[in-house]
């Protein structure tokens, strides 16, 4: 058995994958402990054949090719899942790459504390692979630790959404079925949220083990940066899918936290979109006022009290109004630095204290109460209200 199984989904990324390849095979732990899976989606350019030369190359790299195209990482991840025999699972994307010690300090970690899965600190990294200077985890306050699914400080903040800063017990996964939803973006998210509801054993580490290249050339946007109408009629299938597994495991309240990071990261991705016609953003903005609408049921804002405007709007149907505001938003941020834009999406450390103190009451009795959440948070997510 391999120490660790890498699940590599692969679409249209000849000019990055070797690189991100090579990190796995060049790692300290010794490539002869790995299981490379490459599984590709219908490439149209070279990046199957470089994975079928690599499977030629070395007997623990294995290459597959999906029949027709699924168009996200989800259902490459969950056939990679299917015949890994690692005992532990790592995952990438294509365009990415990791610390040349990243698998030997997640498997040590992991060892150690018998955990579930452990989360590490990575980067960004521009376009030509050059890390940005800070980790996302500031390194002088966030230590190794355990985390507990109902601290809504730290533990919630070192949880994102991401699969590939982290290492999972197969055996973990396989038995609590858990999975990346198909066809979609969103699809880590739902894994990374699903491990946690059912994980007993979670920690983080603050080694730097992964950087997250940003794409910034406009024919090779990954999908969650290529905001295109089908992006988001997939992320509101996603965002239903997430609310109704939290509704599931009856921890609305700590919902209430993702959903935070999920609304304004939603609402940025549409107010920076080049790609959308008005008659589109006015159809996708019916569809996500659902989950805007949340925002008053839960009582929890914006990240920026500029935005509140713009939700209150979504809410009422106004939306022709919001497309115009909009535009203007998108105009001012595009002069702002890369870093204060990527961060401008991200609740901080009061704003989540105050969600926390900021349970609305009727909405804590009814989710104390067993079997159901409340009616008033229950809604039909098969429409658009």
């Amino acid at each position: 058995m391999y120490k660790i199984s890498v699940i590599l989904p692969i679409y249209n990324v000849e000019k990055y994958l070797v690189q991100c390849i090579e990190s796995v095979i060049n790692q300290t732990i010794g490539f002869e402990n790995i299981e490379l899976i490459m599984v590709d989606d219908c490439s149209s350019d070279s990046s199957f054949e470089i994975a079928q030369e690599y499977a030629r190359k070395y007997k623990n790299c294995i290459s597959l090719r999906l029949d027709e195209r699924s168009g996200a990482a989800g259902k490459p991840r969950n056939e990679g899942i299917k015949i890994a025999t690692g005992k532990y699972l790592m995952f990438s994307d294509p365009d990415d790459f990791f610390a040349l010690d990243a698998f030997e300090n997640m498997y040590k970690a992991i060892e150690d504390k018998k955990a579930d899965f452990i989360i590490a600190n990575w980067n960004y990294a521009d376009e030509d692979g050059t890390p940005w200077e800070r980790p996302v985890f500031d390194p002088n306050r966030f230590k190794s630790f355990k985390l507990d699914i109902h601290d809504y400080g730290d533990s919630f903040y070192i949880m994102n959404s991401s699969m590939c800063n982290k290492i999972f017990n197969r055996e973990f996964v396989i038995n609590n079925n858990i999975f990346c939803l198909e066809n979609v973006p969103g699809e880590d998210t739902f894994f990374s949220m699903n491990a946690f509801l059912n994980a007993k054993n979670v920690y983080y580490i603050d080694d730097i083990i992964y950087f997250y290249r940003q794409r910034n050339m406009a024919d090779t946007k990954s999908v969650s940066f290529n905001c295109s109408y089908e992006f988001f009629k997939g992320m509101n299938y996603s965002y239903k899918k997430l609310y109704e597994l939290f509704d599931e495991k009856k921890e609305l309240k700590f919902y209430r936290f993702v959903y935070a990071r999920n609304m304004t990261y939603l609402l940025y991705r549409f107010i920076d979109s080049t790609l959308l016609t008005d008659d589109e953003r006015v159809e996708l903005l019916g569809e996500t006022r659902w989950f805007y609408k949340l925002s008053k049921t839960l009582k929890v804002p914006a990240v920026q009290k500029s935005l509140y405007i713009l939700i209150d709007k979504i809410i009422a149907g106004e939306y022709k109004d919001v497309i115009e505001e909009s535009k203007i938003i998108a105009e001012i941020r595009s002069y702002l630095p890369k870093d204060i834009k990527q961060n401008m999406s991200k609740p901080d450390d009061k704003m989540y204290k105050e969600i926390k103190l900021n349970l609305p009451d009727e909405v804590k009795e009814e989710l104390e109460k067993e079997p159901e959440p409340s009616k008033q948070i229950k809604l039909n997510l098969n429409e658009g209200e």
